[in-house]
């Protein structure tokens, strides 16, 4: 047993050579690739991430509720499935993107749960494109500086990890009523 394990290692540190003088002469090894460059800004890095992931899939998920089951909600206590487009179009996104950024938040019309599903799929797509811009040239520097947001005191960072989280749990109820209506949820579907 110890014969295989020293010829193991043996043969561990005598492979790259014999590799090395497989080459043809004159030429050169493949160059490593250079290392991805370190970002100085990895929270808002994280968080233009986190938007791109978030709204492909509560946009895609909007498009995969049919219209007629927009009113659908498991229980009496819980916001229907307009509803929750709706708070991601009012006092959502607009809201949590604006202040996240530092950025003026748009004043939009409001709409309602009777909206149709074109409309608030739209809407949807407007807010989401709003938060891509308001995202867009932000850093770290300023994730220290207080902001106040829903009657709150709290950080930029603060205010980073409440949105993300808002569309976590947005997306994980509407994956819920999608999966109670019979539907693939968008995320479920790449595993197949």
């Amino acid at each position: 047993m110890q014969c295989r394990a020293c010829i193991l290692l043996i043969a561990i540190a005598v492979a790259p050579q014999a590799l090395a003088a497989q080459a043809t002469p004159g030429t050169k090894p493949p160059a490593a690739a250079p290392a991805p460059a370190r970002s100085t800004s990895p929270v808002a890095d994280g968080l233009r991430a986190m938007h791109q992931r978030f709204s492909g899939i509560l946009i895609a998920a909007a498009e995969a509720m049919p219209a007629d089951k927009y009113n659908y909600r498991p229980t009496p206590a819980q916001m229907s499935f307009a509803q929750i487009q709706v708070h991601l179009a009012n006092e959502g996104n607009d809201v949590l993107c604006g202040n996240t950024a530092g950025l003026a938040v748009p004043q939009r019309a409001a709409v309602d749960s009777t909206a149709t599903k074109e409309q608030l799929v739209a809407r949807l797509k407007e807010t989401f494109q709003f938060c891509e811009q308001a995202f867009a040239r932000m850093d770290d520097s300023k994730l220290a500086d207080p902001i106040s947001m829903f009657g709150m005191n709290m950080t930029r960072a603060t205010a980073v990890l409440i949105t993300v989280a808002d569309w976590s749990d947005h997306y994980s109820q509407e994956a819920n009523y999608l999966r109670l209506n019979g539907i693939l949820p968008p995320t479920a579907q790449h595993r197949m």
